[in-house]
Parts: structure tokens; sequence; C-alpha cells
């Protein structure tokens, strides 16, 4: 009991800031890994090393001797198995503001024009029954994603988009890549989601929408060929059923969000360079 109390009235700001930071890493390594397949995989590392420790106080050597090959080895593996969640981990890292790599501002007018655009484009899919998927590029880059598809680098229009996903046409299987007020391209190639708990009843498009809101920030439109409905993958959820409203909403906050991120950081980069004419 004295030694705990020594211990608690030894601990000082110092311990106290570091011990945040490192329950602050520990909540954000979970939040990673949280309902992925990295979640089960922990657990059976967590079992390995209580294994590995009983072993040893139990003297069981052969059984401590196998067990401790194994985790040295299992350091190589862990890098291969985790390498998705390891990526991600470096995207969300990487996400910071500090690190956007775009200085384009968007007037606001123009804003309104391209979410209305995809608004009437979505809402036109939906009624025609015309499978679509739309994935808006945000901070992480999607340069991959769009390689496997047509460049077109054109500007956001409800005509466009329909003509994009008519079927038949050469693009209308893949994705559209939007970025800011342009889409980027068509007929993208998007990596599927390998979630065991998505809905049967979901097909390849919602599969990829899902795929790419795992392993990026990207926020995918998605319009079912079955039935005409519009949901919205985002951060590895999916929302089904979305309304016109709904999905305006939500196309403003992501605008106006990602908008105050450029703006600050443009502020940001232009007091720097203020800054450093007047010291030289």
């Amino acid at each position: 009991m004295e030694y705990f109390k020594g211990l608690f009235l030894n601990i000082g700001l110092r311990d106290l800031i570091d011990m945040t930071i490192v329950a602050f890493a520990f909540y954000k390594i979970y939040t990673l890994v949280k309902e992925t397949r990295a979640e089960q995989l922990i657990k059976g590392i967590i079992v390995l090393l209580v294994a590995t420790k009983m072993s040893e106080w139990l003297r069981l050597f052969t059984t401590h001797w196998i067990l401790q090959k194994t985790m040295t080895v299992g350091v190589i593996a862990l890098l291969i198995v985790f390498q998705p969640e390891l990526r991600r981990a470096l995207e969300y890292i990487g996400r910071s503001r500090f690190f956007t790599k775009s200085f384009i501002e968007i007037k606001e007018e123009d804003i309104t024009n391209v979410i209305e655009e995809i608004v009437e484009a979505s809402a036109s899919l939906s009624r025609q029954k015309i499978g679509g998927l739309i994935v808006f590029e945000r901070e992480t880059g999607l340069g991959e994603v769009v390689e496997t598809g047509s460049v077109i680098n054109g500007t956001v229009s409800s005509g466009l988009l329909i003509n994009i996903f008519i079927p038949n046409t050469p693009l209308h299987d893949g994705a559209v890549i939007i970025r800011d007020d342009r889409i980027r391209a068509a007929g993208c190639v998007l990596p599927l989601s390998e979630s065991m708990n998505i809905n049967k009843e979901l097909g390849t498009r919602h599969r990829a929408a899902l795929g790419i809101s795992e392993k990026s920030d990207a926020l995918a439109i998605v319009v079912s060929e079955e039935t005409g409905a519009i949901s919205i993958a985002d951060r590895g959820k999916l929302s089904r059923y979305v309304d016109i409203k709904t999905l305006r909403q939500i196309l403003q906050n992501m605008y106006s969000s990602n908008t105050k991120k450029k703006q600050g950081l443009l502020l940001r980069w232009r007091n720097k360079n203020e800054k450093d004419r007047s010291d030289g």
C-alpha cells in the first residue's frame, strides 16, 4: 500500500502529460481498427502475449520457446497482414490540415452551382433507375484511382454526369471522381470493401463506395440500378435511402468544411510568406 502511495506522490506534471499522450495514441489506434479485421487480429495477439508470459511463469520451457519465436517472426507477418490498416493510419495522420496540398478557393456561388448540378444528376439517375457512383476527393489524394479511368478534367454538370452513367456507354460501369468543382475522371475502378457486415442485397457499386470510404476520407454517392435508391458512403459507413433534401445538406456540409480548412491553410501560408519577406 505504501508503495502505491509513494508512486502516486512522485507523479509530476510531465508524467501526466506523458500518460495523456500515450492514452490518446491508444484511443486513436482503437478508433482506426474498430470494426475492422485488425480488431480480431489484435485480440489474437493479446492472447499470444498472455500465453507467452504465463508459460514463462509456469516454467513451460518448450511452450515458452515456441511462443517467443512465433512472436519474433510475427512482427514481420504483422507488417504484411496489417498493411491496409497501417496505410489507413498513415493517411489519417497525413490528412492534418498542415499537409493539405490544395490552395484552391472556390467561390460560394460556384459551390452552390456544383451542389445543385450533382443533386439534379442524382435525382435524375434515381428516377430512371440508372446506376451511378460519384466519389468526392477530399484531402486524401485519389491519383491512383484516377489513373484506372479516363481523365476528363471538366466542369461539373448534371448533363455530363447523366450521360456518363447511361447504360452501354464506355464509362458507365466505373466511378466518377470529383475534386472541388471539377470532374477529374470517369470509369474509375475502386477497391471493394472487405467488410463481412455488408447487406447481401447490396451490389458491387455499394461495396466499391464503402471500399473507397474505408481506405480514404472520400465521400461517395451511390444510385442503385435495381431500386433507384440513393446511398451515401462516408468513413466506412453506408447511409441508405437518402432523400434529395438530405443529399443537398450533406454536400453543403462537405463543401463548407473543405472550404474552411483551405481558407485557414491559405491564410496561414500567406502570413508565413509575408513574415519571410519581412525577415528577408
